[in-house]
């Protein structure tokens, strides 16, 4: 029966999940989805901006309907092959649950092994989340470290106690240093500064066209 289970695991499609607000989605983030998808031999990452970002309700500038995040989306995957936009989660009413939708994609898609791309300060933050366990149980974690990023030792320690405690599958996914945020691009566009290889050619060209962020 364990052979069997290792067969049956090795033959899935393994399927790269990297979720988030995007608002709006930049070139931090492709850079991650394509250093999974390297790393990592993927089939296809998903790019799946988040419903109802209830932890964001209080931000002075309030996030983009999902619609429109979706669509800026579905322009920063067009030219790439393996990446696909996702609107799994912008259809889900009330707030949104990485243990939810990680169950609801497994029973949909018994065929897939999902990989759900997180930064490595995730995994410091993960046991607060809804349901970690779950989690841990539906997918592997990759966790995206840059090196001017959060304490290594720290980081490497919790990642040890997730694996001893809860049985997560949770493996290291080196990244280089990127220095664009969402709320920096906001901001520039506030401002009337340009975003120009911040996000890709198409997303900026929806962003002006649409007059988002004035």
């Amino acid at each position: 029966m364990i052979e069997k289970k290792q067969t049956d695991e090795s033959l899935k499609r393994r399927v790269g999940l990297l979720g988030g607000t995007f608002d709006p989605i930049h070139m931090a983030h492709l850079i991650i989805a394509e250093a999974a998808y390297d790393a990592f031999d993927l089939d296809e990452v998903l790019l799946m901006p988040s419903g109802h970002s209830y932890f964001k309700d209080d931000r002075e500038q309030k996030v983009l309907p999902p619609e429109i995040r979706y669509a800026m989306t579905c322009e920063a995957a067009s030219d790439n092959p393996h990446f696909t936009a996702s609107d799994f989660e912008i259809h889900r009413p009330g707030n949104t649950y990485t243990c939810d939708t990680l169950r609801e994609l497994r029973m949909q898609n018994p065929e897939n092994h999902y990989f759900f791309i997180v930064g490595a300060d995730t995994v410091l933050s993960i046991l607060t989340w809804k349901n970690p366990e779950q989690i841990f149980a539906d997918c592997t974690l990759l966790a995206a470290i840059r090196e001017d990023g959060i304490p290594t030792e720290a980081f490497l320690k919790e990642v040890e106690r997730l694996r001893k405690d809860y049985g997560a599958d949770i493996h290291v996914l080196e990244i280089p240093a990127i220095g664009i945020s969402s709320t920096d691009i906001r901001n520039r566009i506030k401002n009337g500064r340009t975003v120009h290889y911040l996000v890709p050619e198409r997303v900026e060209r929806y962003i002006i066209e649409k007059g988002i962020y004035k």
